[in-house]
């Protein structure tokens, strides 16, 4: 992997509301393998949070969320159509 996939990935494992399949179907890595590479980037303290953190959290598996869309939309947010804010 590269250096800005790893980068990434940490991006996507930090979010609340990206669960683990989308990194799996993005970049192939299943949870085990994020929570490794998460252990090696990150600093122990980092980590750490990171996995309090994650532990539990129903909306980083997909079979556990309460919902079936896991984006929010503002209804005041404008849509984007071909990079130009429309």
């Amino acid at each position: 992997m590269t250096e800005r996939d790893i980068n990434r990935v940490i991006e996507m494992a930090w979010e609340d509301r990206t669960p683990f399949d989308a990194i799996f179907f993005q970049f192939g890595l299943t949870e085990k393998e994020v929570i490794q590479l998460m252990r090696t980037e990150l600093k122990l303290n980092s980590w750490k949070r990171w996995r309090k953190r994650v532990q539990g959290r129903n909306t980083k598996h997909v079979a556990k969320r309460d919902f079936l869309v896991g984006r929010h939309k503002c209804s005041r947010q404008r849509s984007i159509s071909q990079n130009k804010v429309t």
